[in-house]
This record gives structure tokens, sequence and C-alpha cells, in this order.
């Protein structure tokens, strides 16, 4: 079976360009992600898995749930992910679509794992320089694992910058035994 990204790029690209030319990109991301979390729902999913429901009552389940963000090409897009047999591609068109919303925005979300908890000034500081590298505007999720030792680690799509003093230590470990 082909890769999940692989067949949902189609539909999120379609969805991506739709939604940029008609200037709705917001909008949209909240119907992707709102879908996405419908089918997730066990519940929903084991609805939706019965073969005894046509492709329109379970198009018609998923837009019932997005009722307050959905428009008519919204329905329509669900309406043929339905009859294509792709409802549970919702969270990889979800995921795709946040990524070049993201890009074309020029924005960018940031893991940053420390090992002590940082302030505000150091956070906005830390954001700044990552801005500045990266080109974009940088929206910093921070979390603490005293396991790292002390420096930082930085995550952002395929970019790791690893500062820790656990990853220092390693390499010079390695160094060592070679």
């Amino acid at each position: 079976m082909a890769e999940l990204n692989t067949v949902a790029r189609p539909y999120t690209k379609a969805a991506f360009e739709y939604a940029r030319d008609k200037g709705n990109l917001d909008q949209w991301s909240n119907l992707l992600s709102l879908s996405a979390q419908a089918v997730q729902d066990s519940e929903l999913a084991r609805v939706l898995s019965n073969p005894a429901l046509t492709v329109e009552q379970k198009a018609e389940l998923v837009i019932a749930i997005c009722e307050q963000q959905i428009d008519d090409a919204g329905k329509n897009f669900i309406f043929l992910l339905a009859e294509n047999r792709r409802l549970a591609l919702l969270p990889e068109i979800a995921a795709q679509f946040a990524i070049l919303k993201a890009n074309l925005e020029k924005k960018v979300d940031v893991d940053l794992t420390t090992a002590f908890a940082l302030d505000d000034a150091q956070q906005e500081k830390l954001a700044k320089a990552l801005s500045s590298k990266l080109g974009r505007e940088v929206k910093l999720t921070s979390q603490v694992d005293k396991s790292i030792i002390g420096g930082v680690v930085v995550r952002s799509d395929d970019l790791v910058i690893d500062g820790s003093v656990r990853a220092r230590l390693a390499k010079l470990a390695e160094a060592m035994n070679s």
C-alpha cells in the first residue's frame, strides 16, 4: 500500500491551492483540523468503518461534525474524500496543509528542549536568534528534560540542532573510543 503522505499529497495540494486562491487559508485549516480530529475519534472511526453505510452517509457524518466550519467547497471536498474512500487521510491532509500554510506565511514551529526552565526574556532572545537563522517567524514550544544535563536541543521539521551537554559528552566518548 502506498504511503499515507503520498496518497494525501494531491488532496492537500488541491485544498491548499483552492484555499489560498480564495483567501480562506485559516477557515480551511480549521476545517481540516476539526475533520481530522473527528475521524480519529474511536467511536466515529468505528461508525465510518461500517460497510452498511454509504459513502454519502459517511460524508454527511463528518460534515455534521464540522457544521460550523464548513462551506459548500468544504462539503464537496469531504464528499470527494468519502467517494474515493479516503476519509482516513484527513489527519495527514490536515498536517500537510498546516505545513504548506506555515511555509506560505513564513512561520515555523520550533520545539525547544532545555535542562532547566527558561524565563520569558531567554525564550524571546532564542526566538529572535532562531528567527534570523531560519528567516521565518518562530513560535517556540519549550519543555524541560533534565537528562540533557545542560544546553538546548532545537527541533523544527527536519532541522535538529543538538547543543546539549549529553550530546557533547557522547561525541567525546566516541572520539576517545576510536
